[in-house]
């Protein structure tokens, strides 16, 4: 994504932090999204966790699984179902390549972030490999020492 979003018309409604924590993204992919009125609702008040989703191909089509998108304040009955799966809009050409890759042992979809481009929600989701413990102290040594570098080189 370009680094002036303003500019580019979007406007980031969820990140999912934890991921990078969690997992190590070998690839991204943008998709569209199926949602209801009241979701749009929801999403533009900025109602929306990506915590513990994670996409699926089932039956020749992505889906977009565990997502919470709150209720609408203002809804009425009409309102949506919060953990309701979502069908991401993908090709077919997407989906065929992201499926044997999914079958891998380790290698899951995660979304990255939800936002809003040129009036569309987009989901960005990348292909993830589970990190292990000494993984993840690993990376949090680095970011730690490159913090500490970062400082003394604004101090000369």
């Amino acid at each position: 994504m370009p680094a002036n979003r303003a500019e580019s018309g979007v406007k980031i409604i969820a990140k999912n932090r934890k991921a990078f924590h969690e997992y190590e993204i070998l690839d991204k992919w943008e998709a569209g999204i199926v949602l209801q009125g009241t979701e749009v609702k929801s999403l533009r008040a900025g109602k929306c966790n990506l915590g513990d989703a994670y996409a699926e191909i089932r039956d020749g089509e992505a889906w977009l699984v565990k997502v919470h998108i709150g209720p609408y304040d203002q809804g009425n009955r009409a309102n949506h179902d919060p953990f309701r799966r979502r069908k991401l809009l993908l090709t077919r050409r997407e989906i065929r390549k992201l499926r044997p890759r999914l079958e891998e042992k380790g290698l899951t979809l995660v979304p990255l972030s939800m936002y809003f481009k040129h009036g569309l929600v987009k989901v960005e989701f990348g292909l993830g490999r589970g990190k292990r413990l000494h993984d993840k102290r690993h990376a949090t040594a680095k970011r730690d020492s490159d913090l500490r570098i970062r400082r003394e080189m604004g101090r000369h």
